[in-house]
């Protein structure tokens, strides 16, 4: 499975591409930021970050993208960013047919470290050693798009599974019924 991972931001979005299967070793195919100037326009930001995007996309040709969902902070600004750069990486992989998945910081956080609650430095250090890289992607936006890469390869197929049995769980139930 090769998976395009997002960190949506405005100024710096986070890209890495990893590829491989659960319960195997993984392979990067690429990290790097796409960078917008603070004071552009803000339709021109987003019109950059699209640009960055679809050169990966049409660079890596990924089976998926995993973006990291968009959560309220404090700083309305922030997270108003966040989800515009967030749709636009889901427009750019809807355009090309690519499932989409989203997964919280804390399920990332989780499936890279263990814990939920780990800090920049421990996803950064996981990462490394499970990509084995010789040192951790900078900034931490590239290294939380390859563990947003990592988190989907890692929960796809349980994710899949689960889905297949609720749907084969309510198929008997709608059987028989006429609209």
């Amino acid at each position: 499975m090769r998976v395009l991972g997002v960190d949506p931001g405005l100024t710096r979005c986070g890209i890495g591409v990893v590829e491989g299967t659960a319960g195997r070793p993984l392979t990067l195919l690429g990290v790097g930021v796409v960078r917008t100037p603070a004071d552009d326009d803000l339709g021109h930001r987003l019109l950059a970050v699209e640009q960055g995007i679809e050169r990966w996309l049409d660079e890596h040709r990924p089976e998926h993208m995993a973006v990291e969902r968009v959560f309220s902070q404090h700083n309305v600004r922030t997270v108003m960013g966040t989800a515009q750069a967030s749709a636009v990486a889901m427009l750019c992989a809807a355009r090309r047919g690519i499932p989409v998945a989203l997964h919280t910081p804390s399920e990332v956080k989780a499936a890279v470290t263990g814990s939920g609650r780990a800090d920049k430095a421990q996803v950064g250090a996981m990462v490394t050693r499970l990509l084995r890289l010789d040192a951790p992607p900078r900034p931490a936006d590239a290294a939380d798009a390859l563990a947003l890469a990592i988190c989907h390869i890692w929960r796809a197929p349980a994710q899949n599974r689960l889905q297949q049995a609720v749907a084969q769980h309510a198929a008997p139930a709608t059987k028989g019924r006429t609209a």
